[in-house]
């Protein structure tokens, strides 16, 4: 039991490590969703979305890093 709480304290740990990068992915993710529910998206649309959507992303998030952990 104790093997199972230390994996989901880890996965938790993943998730929330950075907040804003998951914050904007699950933002991004109820966008498409409502695309696909509301608008009657194609689904391959809605996954050329999530693609570029999340790459974008994961780019904001690597360059701001870089930009924070810069030495002068």
């Amino acid at each position: 039991m104790n093997i199972i709480t230390d994996v989901a304290r880890e996965l938790l740990g993943m998730f929330l490590g950075d907040w804003k990068l998951s914050t904007a992915i699950l933002i991004l993710v109820g966008i498409v969703a409502g695309l696909v529910l509301e608008l009657h998206a194609a689904p391959l649309l809605a996954g050329a979305i999530l693609l570029v959507g999340c790459l974008a992303i994961l780019a904001g998030a690597v360059i701001l890093e870089t930009r924070n952990r810069s030495v002068p």
